[in-house]
């Protein structure tokens, strides 16, 4: 599996709901102020370069990682 990271708010509905579609599994990941929620989207490996491709063809910035990061790792990234 591959892992997208998608901050909430950068993030239009329609888009999310195209990629909602693609990934084997969307989560969200919910901070309080002053942090940014993130979406975690899980997308196995042989699906990972279109679902990047349109990520890149609509500009929506991203994070890729193949281990799931956790409510820490994500938080520290943030500070």
């Amino acid at each position: 599996m591959w892992y997208f990271l998608i901050k909430q708010n950068t993030l239009e509905t329609i888009h999310f709901q195209a990629l909602q579609k693609e990934a084997a599994l969307t989560e969200t990941e919910v901070f309080s102020e002053p942090f940014d929620n993130w979406y975690v989207f899980s997308v196995p490996k042989d699906d990972y370069t279109s679902f990047m491709d349109y990520l890149d063809r609509e500009g929506i910035g991203y994070d890729l990682t193949a281990d799931k990061p956790t409510r820490d790792e994500l938080l520290e990234k943030m500070r």
